[in-house]
């Protein structure tokens, strides 16, 4: 027993201190050692055969062909494909349509690749566990620009995926569950710019548990059809912090065509949604998918008939939703008529605490796509910790602790200035020196900076007008800005 325990540890020891770390170059030659950035290889396909658990490739700046993967690592010794920037992989792998292909290789991290104009996808993940797919970027992709197929516990995140040209920005599809889908940037693709799809033809129960899908930004999507998040048969899962715009079908939908079961128990919490005047529903609830919780969301839509929220009956047992801000139209049989918002309240029971608001009284600055809220938004503190035992999350999409007022705010961004602003008369014959240590917001409410005055005039925040707040509590609205000195008010 003594020698077990000694051996074992020894073992595994030799193992690790053994991996290595590979290097790739488009000038480099697969008869060196690549062991340094002098004695690189040449192709990915080489060194992809060749790695084992624990081992990493650090891919130098350059344009490649793809790779085509078959080597599993383990939860402890992942295999790491690690490109620098400037690597761009512009043609697929040689065994199938795609850039980078994993293929029942689990654990693995594809991080940092550009992968531009292939075939079908920009980078796919099938019959595996635990690979991570981030800080990539996918565009113009003949199919999409991530796919993966029975792919557990997969980490999609900080990803770029655009213009796919037929279908979709990220596909989750077939029975997989406790997919990480966070911080991506969908655009401009031809369907849905996050699909998730249980595809029960194909094996298995169809169905997709426990996603978390946050943080997302999803905008220009749709022309050929989808959502900017679909969800078929999607089960129990989280939803939250997500911003979409100028997409051109759905927002959000919950259903079932292809799935094994309908999209039920979801939570739908803290997403912004605008839906253009060529859009359809906000959220889409059908099919019989029931257990749906929605609250803290922004929905709004210009379409002159479509609107906010659409549940067909069979998916109205079990849907709970409040603390939203709306445009006025509501429909409770799929969208085949509308209704306003107090019809719906007296028809359905949901919604009590929610309102009706349009954009400019909520945001920013719409025209510049910027969705941070106002500071006198009716949004800010008019949301709630949580919903029939759901949470809302603890930070909005810029990871901003919730809540920063009184309560929580509604939609994907937390107010980060102070709702004091508002309601407080700034008195100009305040005087400040530029040792008064101040907090200083823009108008809409949002602070751009912490320190003394004297050294924001040192910055290079450019000028604007701005409101001042001091340590002692003075006020003052007035134009000023950085790289300047010896300035007091």
């Amino acid at each position: 027993m003594f020698k077990c325990k000694v051996l074992l540890p020894a073992l595994f020891l030799f193992y690790y201190v053994n991996a290595e770390t590979y290097y790739v170059s488009d000038s480099g030659s697969n008869s060196n050692n690549g062991l340094s950035q002098l004695n690189a290889f040449k192709t990915l396909q080489y060194v992809s055969n060749l790695v084992n658990a624990g081992d990493s490739v650090i891919v130098l700046a350059g344009t490649y062909a793809g790779f085509y993967h078959t080597t599993s690592g383990t939860a402890l010794q992942r295999i790491i494909f690690k490109a620098q920037p400037g690597v761009i992989i512009n043609s697929p792998n040689a065994t199938t349509s795609d850039g980078i292909n994993l293929e029942g290789a689990s654990y693995v991290t594809i991080d940092g690749f550009e992968v531009n104009g292939v075939p079908r996808a920009g980078i796919r993940s099938v019959i595996n566990e635990g690979v991570i797919i981030t800080n990539n970027k996918c565009d113009q992709n003949g199919v999409w620009g991530i796919l993966t197929g029975f792919s557990e516990n997969i980490i999609i995140e900080n990803n770029v995926c655009s213009r796919s040209v037929q279908q979709h920005g990220i596909d989750f599809s077939n029975s997989a569950d406790n997919p990480i889908i966070r911080n991506n940037i969908c655009w401009g693709n031809s369907d849905c710019g996050i699909h998730m799809n249980g595809d029960v033809s194909l094996g298995g129960d169809g169905i997709i548990s426990n996603a978390l899908v946050e943080k997302n930004i999803i905008y220009n999507n749709g022309v050929g059809g989808g959502s900017g998040i679909n969800c078929d048969g999607v089960q129990n899962s989280i939803i939250q912090n997500n911003l979409l715009y100028n997409n051109h079908a759905s927002g959000i939908s919950l259903y079932m065509i292809d799935g094994g079961a309908p999209a039920s128990g979801n939570v739908i919490v803290n997403n912004t949604i605008l839906q253009p005047n060529d859009g359809r529903w906000a959220l889409n609830v059908s099919d019989g998918s029931i257990n749906n919780k929605v609250f803290n969301n922004i929905f709004y839509s210009s379409h002159t008939f479509r609107g906010s929220i659409s549940v067909d009956a069979a998916s109205m047992p079990g849907f709970k939703s409040n603390n939203n801000i709306l445009t006025n139209r509501m429909s409770n049989d799929g969208g085949n008529s509308n209704m306003t918002l107090a019809q719906w309240q007296q028809q359905t029971y949901a919604d009590s605490s929610s309102v009706i608001a349009v954009p400019a009284a909520l945001f920013v600055n719409v025209s510049a796509n910027n969705y941070h809220l106002l500071v006198n938004s009716v949004a800010v503190n008019a949301g709630r910790s949580s919903y029939y035992n759901a949470s809302a999350p603890l930070t909005d999409l810029e990871n901003n602790p919730r809540p920063q007022g009184n309560a929580i705010d509604i939609g994907a961004y937390e107010f980060m200035g102070t709702t004091a602003i508002s309601n407080t008369v700034l008195q100009p014959q305040n005087v400040f020196t530029e040792n008064d240590k101040v907090i200083i917001y823009d108008l809409s409410g949002k602070i751009i900076f912490r320190g003394t005055l004297k050294d924001f005039y040192q910055s290079k925040i450019k000028a604007f007008a701005y409101i001042i707040v001091s340590s002692d509590g003075k006020k003052m609205e007035k134009e000023i800005s950085g790289g300047k000195r010896d300035q007091k008010y």
